[in-house]
């Protein structure tokens, strides 16, 4: 018994979405806000808490000033659950996130958190329509940068922005950045 069309285009949608969280990822941990930008609708809401509430220009301006605070920061997707119904979509969405200060006196904070998404589909392209975050727990302490050189056998370190290792090993991921 084969996939039905139906099937195929539900699937499709669901690794459209399961692209957008993560482009929204790298988006973040690569400071690469353009790329941000063009991941939700024009009119777009996003909330953080108490932190930030409104549109997409607002909130890419709070995200340059919070991402600023941080020398790292690595958001990863977990779990993704995803109902779709036409052109509108919702999910539930799992992360993990470490954010590292900057300086010698650096600390380390691991949040796990959930978006809340709402998703639209417009020109056959799946964006955001507003995302909410909820932290369900945090841990902060020192860091421990000798941590980096013992454990990672000397590897190259994660960066923000374009000089991370990414951008030149992976040339067919260019068109998520710089």
């Amino acid at each position: 018994m084969g996939l039905r069309p139906p099937v195929l285009a539900e699937l499709a949608d669901m690794a459209a979405l399961q692209r957008l969280v993560t482009a929204y990822s790298r988006a973040i941990d690569r400071r690469d806000f353009a790329l941000l930008e063009s991941l939700y609708h024009p009119d777009a809401t996003d909330s953080h808490g108490q932190m930030f509430v409104g549109g997409v220009a607002g909130y890419l301006d709070f995200v340059r000033v919070a991402l600023s605070r941080y020398e790292m920061t690595v958001h990863y997707v977990v779990n993704t659950l995803f109902d779709l119904q036409g052109d509108r979509a919702e999910g539930e969405i799992h992360k993990i996130n470490y954010h590292r200060t900057h300086g010698p006196q650096a600390i380390e904070t691991t949040t796990g958190s959930r978006s809340l998404d709402h998703y639209s589909r417009r020109n056959g392209e799946w964006r955001f329509q507003s995302r909410s975050v909820v932290i369900d727990w945090a841990e902060t302490r020192p860091a421990n940068p000798a941590a980096w050189d013992d454990f990672a056998a000397q590897s190259p370190r994660g960066q923000a922005g374009a000089q991370d290792a990414s951008y030149s090993l992976l040339p067919l991921l260019r068109r998520f950045g710089p």
